[in-house]
């Protein structure tokens, strides 16, 4: 069965749930091991683009976006894409990665997390995002299992079992791959597969962690704010804060931003462990599943109301909002002066970062959960239709 998140319903359906432009606020940067086929700085290789998860994109789009070209995939797409050098990898809920061409949507290997689907069952489906190195790709399945796979060839490498589902996508530093679970832990593997540790919390590990100063930071179903030291997995910081958390945080310098389920977007200084600001949109319950891109300037996240808000991360308040027709549980991207985002109207839109005001958007058909790619000069995203159609944005 497939199970829902932090206890919520069935109905919330199949939600999705990061070198960067301001690497010098959080002091890492994505590893890459000495190989044939380092990662550029304008790939765009995890979830959030970089370690601190602040969903700003190193690479440029041109003025105007063209489509370049829409495959299917068989499935529907909830999660994020990679694009790495000439290659997209694109995770299903049918169980598949799918290796792309960037340049044309043509498919290069794709990698199944079963051989053999039994009758009146099916494959186990990405949720989460893959996470891409210089020579593997690493992700986990909705039955629990993480998978390393061969980036060049699209054959698995080796294969870890876990207690529960797996939305969080990895983070790989220091030879250290570290991702959460729904068995309610932290996991921390070396990139050969062998265990580490595992840092146990009292709820569904589901954000991506963040990484700053050797520290990995989740926030969860547990309402806690946790920070593990990376090499040995105890528990350095623990702030309470007295909601759940379905959103990956994102962090500069000593703040991290997340929202919560609580219908609140929190900046909490976690050196001194407290809250510096709490932001409300004032619009209800409506609980953040997105997870906030910030700037030197500002924070963006998307709402369950419908709206996509943009804070001023010195203050807290509101600098912005842009009304879309339905829910946004896809993670905004900032590219330059411009934020793409996804909403369950099914469209793709792009927004001036400064003053919110829509500038184009693309209707895919069918709700849009997963967040954009922006990387190697181009957009990919996925939508949920049925037929898990995949769209590239770049200059025609």
């Amino acid at each position: 069965m497939r199970r829902s998140h932090c206890g919520s319903p069935r109905s919330f359906g199949r939600v999705v749930w990061c070198v960067a432009v301001i690497a010098a606020c959080v002091g890492s940067i994505i590893s890459v091991a000495a190989d044939s086929k380092p990662l550029s700085p304008t790939s765009w290789s995890s979830f959030r683009h970089d370690l601190a998860q602040t969903g700003v994109s190193t690479s440029l789009l041109p003025d105007k976006l063209g489509l370049l070209w829409e495959v299917t995939l068989g499935e529907q797409v909830v999660a994020t894409a990679a694009i790495v050098g000439e290659h997209v990898y694109v995770p299903c809920l049918s169980g598949e990665l799918v290796c792309l061409k960037r340049q044309t949507g043509e498919k290069v290997w794709t990698y199944k997390t079963v051989e053999k689907v039994e009758k009146n069952s099916f494959a186990p489906g990405f949720k989460s995002s893959p996470t891409v190195t210089a020579d593997a790709i690493y992700l986990g399945d909705e039955e629990g299992v993480f998978h390393a796979i061969d980036r060049a060839t699209g054959k698995g490498r080796w294969k870890y079992t876990t207690g529960g589902e797996i939305y969080s996508s990895a983070a790989v530093v220091d030879g250290r791959v570290l991702f959460g679970s729904y068995d309610n832990s932290l996991h921390c593997l070396d990139e050969a597969g062998k265990f580490q540790w595992k840092f146990e919390t009292q709820g569904y590990v589901h954000c991506a962690p963040a990484v700053v100063e050797g520290i990995a930071f989740i926030a969860g179903c547990d309402e806690h704010l946790r920070g593990i030291d990376i090499k040995t997995g105890q528990q350095k910081i623990e702030l309470p804060l007295e909601t759940y958390l379905i959103a990956s945080p994102a962090i500069v310098g000593d703040i991290l931003y997340v929202g919560t389920y609580g219908s609140e977007v929190l900046a909490v200084d976690w050196k001194k462990k407290e809250v510096a600001w709490r932001y409300a949109s004032g619009n209800g319950e409506f609980p953040f599943h997105s997870s906030a891109a910030v700037t030197d300037t500002l924070v963006v996240v998307g709402g369950r109301d419908k709206l996509v808000h943009a804070i001023n991360r010195e203050t807290g308040k509101k600098a912005w909002t842009f009304a879309t027709r339905a829910k946004v549980d896809s993670s905004p991207v900032v590219v330059g002066d411009r934020v793409f985002i996804g909403s369950n109207d099914g469209n793709l839109y792009e927004l001036g970062l400064t003053d919110g005001k829509e500038r184009w958007k693309h209707n895919a058909g069918k709700p849009i959960s997963a967040a954009p790619a922006v990387g190697e000069g181009v957009l990919v995203i996925g939508s949920e239709s049925r037929d898990g159609k995949v769209f590239c944005f770049g200059k025609k």
